[in-house]
């Protein structure tokens, strides 16, 4: 058999492959619907996606995958079929921080999959008052950075909103040098939001020196204004390039590789236990010596791991602190049920944020 006899049965099998694949995706489109007419009931806010029922679904997947496929490849794949069966019925609509471009569209992408209708708004507060208010399904609000901490914004909107933590997304953050310019020299303005800036601050002192750097509201909106102007570079993600038709002159400029934004789910369902979550809690302590320490010392006893905590100015009174944590555990679980109840008796106020499936990859 010569080499290309060998080649055109290799294409002929890929063929019969991509034959089964087509019958077997459209197979699970009519028994997603099958399921969607079973309930019988249309579907309230956040229609029929569950949560907990994706991340056990992601997982099982995962946990057979054998290659030669990487997980995440493999986890985006599947997101997407699911993303496009669900939206057979009616795709989901979900707002995120905007504009058009932003890392956050990219998290709600990554999650929810492209079969959605996204919904860009300007403000972290704007996207909790559009999903509390049923306009959007769901919405999606970075939290912290890897690097640069936490979104005071997003904690703050947290004391107000009746929303819960539905799920969150672990989003890894390359930040590319854009320009129309061929030269890097020929650059004399950097634009980007304030955090990128800071996230590539040795790259630009080492490459770029001499340029001004301007903040702006986003790393989209750099893109936007550097792609109509001449000797100025934006720093921003491949989508805001394509999205704006500008190029990439200097790809993954970011101080640090493993340069990671977590972003939340946000919604009114309570999500089941999936075996694999986490719990979010915001408290305030009583005003008096060790009340913190108490507080703190509940987890210990019921051997619960704390996996963060932060603390907020509760704006009620000076130096009154709102603390938020996440834990390892669903609410379901029996230590963490008897947790909460001995929390009530060490905290002025408590609130449960939800517990939601921790990010699958």
């Amino acid at each position: 058999m010569t080499d290309q006899e060998a080649l055109n049965k290799l294409r002929i099998k890929i063929d019969e492959i991509d034959d089964q694949l087509l019958e077997l995706i459209s197979e699970r489109g009519k028994v997603a619907k099958a399921v969607a007419e079973a309930k019988g009931e249309p579907p309230k806010q956040g229609g029929y996606y569950r949560p907990d029922r994706e991340a056990s679904i992601l997982r099982r997947i995962l946990e057979q995958n054998q290659g030669p496929l990487a997980d995440e490849e493999m986890a985006r794949l599947f997101r997407e079929i699911i993303s496009a069966c669900l939206a057979l019925e009616k795709p989901l609509k979900i707002a995120y921080l905007g504009p058009a471009g932003t890392f956050t569209q990219g998290a709600a992408l990554k999650h929810f999959g492209h079969s959605i209708v996204s919904e860009p708004l300007d403000a972290i507060d704007e996207v909790f008052r559009e999903v509390e208010a049923g306009g959007c399904d769901f919405g999606v609000v970075p939290v912290e950075n890897s690097i640069e901490g936490v979104i005071n914004h997003t904690l703050d909107s947290f004391v107000r909103s009746p929303l819960k933590i539905c799920g969150e997304v672990a989003l890894r953050i390359h930040h590319h040098l854009l320009t129309n310019e061929t030269d890097l020299k020929a650059c004399k303005k950097v634009i980007a939001h304030q955090q990128a800036l800071a996230q590539c601050r040795q790259w630009l002192n080492h490459n770029m020196p001499n340029a001004e750097r301007v903040a702006v509201s986003s790393n989209a909106e750099a893109a936007r204004q550097a792609s109509k102007l001449e000797g100025v570079a934006a720093i921003a993600g491949e989508s805001a390039a394509e999205l704006y038709g500008i190029k990439i002159l200097v790809n993954s400029i970011e101080d640090e590789s493993s340069n990671t934004t977590r972003f939340l789910i946000l919604g009114n369902a309570n999500v089941p236990a999936t075996g694999e979550d986490k719990t979010s809690l915001l408290f305030s302590t009583h005003n008096k010596p060790g009340s913190l320490f108490q507080t703190l010392g509940v987890f210990d006893k019921y051997k619960i791991s704390m996996m963060k905590i932060e603390s907020r100015p509760s704006r009620q009174e000076i130096w009154d602190y709102l603390f938020f944590v996440d834990l390892d555990g669903h609410l379901e679980n029996e230590d963490i049920i008897k947790a909460l109840n001995d929390l009530k008796d060490h905290t002025s106020m408590l609130k449960v944020l939800g517990s939601y499936p921790k990010a699958v990859l």
